[in-house]
């Protein structure tokens, strides 16, 4: 028996609701007689990655229109637990984060649900460490300071590096902070050690003077990458969220087979841009990524066991639901 799914209106309904009101479009769009384009508000992707080449050269806006819709580039991507908010407010329709993260938006009354899933980063998440640091084992990590996002991907991954090895989470001081704010603190020795994904790993290790202690695969990370969209939206426009599903699959799987075409999209040189070990580190870790799948009830059996981690680590005061919260693209 399938886990039940968020329920969505009917087809009829939603054709009828759809053609009456619409999303976004011109006034001219009215007066031609023409259905309005559904708006669909997506975070700024920055330097890299699928929606940042869809954007760049246009494959993304040219998908949509297939389904007519566009896409409104609202604020920039960034930690998914600002972005729920931002669902949960109507000011966004689509946002990508972890399911650790995801969890914890989870227990705060979310009017969103996921619709897709990318397998752990296996090599790009993990314990940063600074070389020469005299920390070589998670048991090293004990008495010591590590940074993680409260709730999020770098609590997450320090627990279940903790967990692994048999070590009390009360031994290690877990210090709170923003992760884009971390590396300074990370490299001024004011933390002896960092929990952290990709997107703020890479930088560090292309330095050369940072290295992984454990990485994902290391501590058998179940960090899921997803998609959430606004449920009101999913249940006015469901042609659309397939349409999007179906750009980010077939996307996802040419980025993996040729990573380095997904980074530097719009510019190779500033802060944005990843240069020299950085670079290599970063088509390293990609290469190993995972694809834009659908979630299957495997994958939400895998989810409720970070759920009940979490419930059992303290970080949520309750075990969550995830099923309650996944829509499965597949049938819309």
């Amino acid at each position: 028996m399938r886990i039940p799914r968020l329920a969505l209106v009917t087809v009829t309904a939603l054709v009828t609701l759809t053609a009456l009101t619409g999303c976004g479009g011109s006034q001219a769009d009215a007066a031609d007689g023409a259905e309005p384009a559904v708006t669909i508000r997506i975070p700024d992707p920055g330097n890299s990655g699928v929606l940042a080449l869809g954007k760049q050269d246009g494959s993304l806006e040219r998908a949509l229109a297939e389904v007519n819709a566009e896409v409104a580039w609202t604020g920039s991507a960034g930690p998914f637990a600002p972005a729920a908010q931002s669902l949960n407010a109507d000011q966004l329709d689509i946002a990508t984060g972890s399911i650790t993260s995801g969890i914890t938006s989870l227990s705060q009354n979310p009017g969103f649900a996921f619709f897709t899933a990318t397998a752990p980063d296996p090599a790009g998440e993990g314990i940063l460490v600074r070389d020469g640091s005299g920390i070589d084992s998670v048991a090293d990590l004990v008495g010591r300071k590590v940074a993680v996002n409260e709730g999020g991907t770098g609590e997450y991954l320090l627990l279940k590096a903790l967990q692994e090895e048999g070590i009390d989470p009360d031994e290690v001081e877990r210090v709170y902070l923003r992760p884009d704010q971390t590396a300074a603190v990370f490299n001024a020795g004011q933390v002896d050690a960092w929990a952290v994904w990709a997107a703020y790993s890479v930088a560090e290790i292309g330095s050369g003077d940072a290295h992984f202690l454990v990485d994902g695969a290391d501590i058998g990370s179940d960090n899921y990458s997803l998609t959430a969209v606004r449920t009101e939206f999913a249940e006015q426009h469901p042609d659309v969220v397939r349409a999007l599903y179906t750009y980010l699959h077939e996307a996802s799987v040419r980025e993996r087979e040729d990573p380095e075409a997904f980074l530097n999209v719009n510019t190779d040189v500033g802060p944005q841009a990843l240069t020299g070990e950085a670079l290599r580190v970063q088509v390293e870790f990609s290469a190993q990524g995972g694809t834009v799948e659908p979630i299957t009830d495997a994958d939400i059996e895998r989810f409720q066991d970070v759920a009940r981690f979490y419930a059992e680590q303290g970080v949520t005061p309750e075990e969550v639901d995830i099923a309650a919260h996944v829509l499965d693209v597949t049938t819309l």
